[in-house]
Order: C-alpha cells, then sequence, then structure tokens
C-alpha cells in the first residue's frame, strides 16, 4: 500500500515560480512566429544542401524512378543512395513548442486565476490538493 505524500511548499515560492512561469509563457508565445520563420529557413537552406549533396553523389543512386506529368509537364525523378546518416548535412530541429492560442490562452487564464488565489490566502504553505492542481505549469 502505498503512502500519501505531503508537500509542504511556501506560499510565497511558489507564487514566484507561477509568475515565472506566466512571464516564460507570454515570451515563448510572443516570440514563437519569429522561432518558427527562422526555423522554416534553416530547413529550406539543409533542403538545398541535401539535394546539392544528392546531386553530386548521383552516381552511388540505386533504384531510380522517372515520372513525367504531363499535364502540368512536370517532370519528377526519384532515387536512392544507400549511406550513413553523418555523410550527409545534418536536419535542424526544433527547439520550441508552438502554442495555439486557445491553448495560451487557457494556460494564461489559469496561471492567472492561481496567482490571483494564492496572493489573498494567509496561509503560509501550499497544500497537497493544491500543489497537485498547479503542478502542471510549474
Amino acid at each position: 500500500m502505498s503512502k500519501a505524500i505531503t508537500v509542504k511548499v511556501t506560499t510565497v515560492k511558489v507564487i514566484k515560480a507561477l509568475e515565472t512561469r506566466l512571464a516564460t509563457l507570454e515570451k515563448d508565445y510572443a516570440t514563437q512566429e519569429t522561432k518558427e520563420a527562422k526555423y522554416q529557413k534553416a530547413m529550406e537552406t539543409w533542403r538545398k544542401e541535401v539535394g546539392k549533396w544528392a546531386i553530386a553523389n548521383f552516381s552511388k543512386a540505386e533504384n531510380i524512378r522517372i515520372n513525367y506529368r504531363n499535364y502540368n509537364h512536370t517532370l519528377n525523378i526519384d532515387f536512392d543512395i544507400i549511406t550513413k546518416e553523418s555523410v550527409f548535412p545534418i536536419e535542424p530541429q526544433k527547439d520550441f513548442e508552438i502554442i495555439r492560442q486557445h491553448s495560451y490562452d487557457e494556460m494564461k487564464e489559469e496561471i492567472r486565476n492561481a496567482l490571483s488565489i494564492l496572493r489573498m490566502t494567509d496561509e503560509l504553505t501550499v497544500n497537497t490538493s493544491t500543489m497537485n492542481q498547479i503542478a502542471k505549469y510549474l
């Protein structure tokens, strides 16, 4: 049988942590468009670099497939190059998460509500059930 965990964290520390999280959330939401544009630009550059690498290594190509689409006059050439991942340019990774408007509004409102309630309390510590409710934001 498991024992219940009792958590006693000072209200001031919880308020400070929630304020920090709210500021981080607002900053992340405000800068996500810039970060996404930077990521898309890096992806486009990577695609061009991989394309140049693939053309330079076309002599190693296997399973060459050619398809011509007459309706839009498009020639599609597809092929495989068997190689190790470390040989061609490394794909850029996203180091951020896109926050949708409705999720942002909901999280921001819940954090603000928690802050309002915690600022009104006379208790010196936050109980376990309250910590369980706000832990997802910390």
